[in-house]
């Protein structure tokens, strides 16, 4: 039995080499349906870690009050837009003085530039760092780490000390990664004293989290005036079972605070950190569905190549059927021998598929700056694939071999 199957590999290897061209073109057919798979999975799977460790890293115990909400409105079938009023100081700054949840933890916090120049003695940065005015909560509600140094404190904040925390990035372009604490950087003419670094942690859709500084909130606000100053509101509320309890209370004082009536709509959004993880989730389910479909086209499209391949492969060797049937080979063994064929072209078509799959993928997180990771579901669909369209490709023109009348094949030429 072994011994039967063993020659019929051989056979169907000695096939295979003697069209070398065309098992090439046939195995590329089948890789670029693989291809597109695993490359398009693998791109959805580095999309997902890097949301899942983004938004993971706040924890499922905080929510954020902004303008607007995550989700977009929809209203009569046609896309609504509803324009909220900034949430400015004086808002953010009597929620935090008025909201008092057991536990709660509040910050203010907001982007005051995203193009700011850094100098540190003789030497500065591009004008691409973002300057962050901050309270004394941020770091532990935004689920931010410190490296080196310490975070700030109640103290820092009130009296607005001249003090700053930097991204791991701003250490290598500034301090040549020596140690910056107790180092002066300027930003805007203000002369701050570096306390703290953070840890590393990347670049999610173009914004590197790493090449950021955070300064006081008052002196930001003093150094980056601007009109209509946009501010967010984040809380962190120890125990979650609390979590709707401490959302309500937060939306009723916010409503309270912009003198909302009880018929009026919030002109804020509300949004906690699990509910966006999800959210998005949803979204990259949508995506690994459409990736499939297209790769599903591509592959049905490779498995009529292969298919059309093996046919002509019987025709062209109807007269070597024949010379085996009358030495006493079965229909059993000749099925089996262009099934092996159809079998050994499917997955080197898979492999090569596989590889250049995961090229893609890697590539493309490396580009856009998302968290790669080996796509082992992917790879499982895409073996079982290359293996479902050899065995659908390769069952016609094996059973059309076995049932070739031996006579007639040989009367071939």
């Amino acid at each position: 039995m072994f011994a039967l199957l063993r020659e019929n590999f051989r056979i169907a290897i000695d096939s295979i080499s003697g069209q070398l061209l065309r098992t090439i073109l046939t195995v590329l057919i089948i890789a670029i349906g693989i291809m597109a798979l695993v490359g398009i999975l693998s791109g959805v799977k580095a999309l997902e870690n890097t949301i899942s460790s983004d938004f993971a890293s706040m924890g499922a115990n905080t929510f954020n009050i902004r303008q607007y909400e995550f989700t977009v409105r929809r209203g009569g079938g046609q896309e609504r837009e509803k324009i909220n009023p900034v949430i400015n100081y004086q808002d953010a700054k009597a929620f935090k003085d008025k909201y008092n949840f057991p536990t709660a933890g509040v910050s203010l916090f907001f982007t005051a530039s995203r193009s700011a120049e850094v100098k540190h003695e003789n030497i500065k940065t591009d004008p691409e760092v973002s300057i962050l005015g901050v309270d004394e909560n941020y770091l532990t509600n935004s689920g931010t780490e410190i490296d080196l140094g310490r975070d700030f404190n109640f103290f820092d904040i009130e009296n607005n000390h001249p003090v700053c925390v930097i991204g791991s990035d701003m250490v290598k372009a500034l301090f040549k990664e020596a140690n910056p604490i107790g180092k002066v950087i300027s930003v805007r003419g203000a002369k701050l004293t570096v306390i703290g670094t953070l840890k590393e942690k990347g670049a999610t859709f173009g914004n590197n989290q790493d090449l950021r500084v955070m300064m006081p909130i008052q002196m930001a606000r003093t150094n980056f005036s601007q009109p209509n100053l946009n501010f967010d509101v984040s809380v962190r509320i120890l125990n979650k079972e609390f979590m709707e309890s401490a959302q309500s209370q937060a939306i009723l004082d916010l409503r309270n605070i912009r003198k909302l009536s009880p018929i009026q709509d919030n002109n804020f959004g509300v949004e906690r950190s699990d509910d966006l993880i999800n959210t998005i989730l949803n979204l990259t389910g949508v995506l690994n569905f459409a990736a499939i479909i297209i790769s599903l086209i591509t592959i049905f499209g490779s498995s009529i190549a292969l298919m059309n391949i093996m046919l002509v492969s019987v025709s062209e060797r109807t007269r070597e059927i024949g010379i085996r049937k009358s030495l006493g080979a079965k229909k059993k063994t000749i099925a089996v021998q262009f099934f092996i064929e159809t079998i050994v072209i499917g997955q080197l078509g898979g492999l090569l598929g596989i590889i250049l799959g995961l090229a893609i993928g890697i590539i493309f997180s490396r580009f856009v700056g998302f968290q790669f990771s080996m796509p082992w579901l992917a790879i499982f669909w895409a073996v079982m694939v290359s293996l479902i369209v050899a065995i659908l490709s390769g069952l016609f023109p094996a059973i059309k071999a076995s049932k070739l009348d031996p006579i007639e094949a040989l009367r071939y030429e």
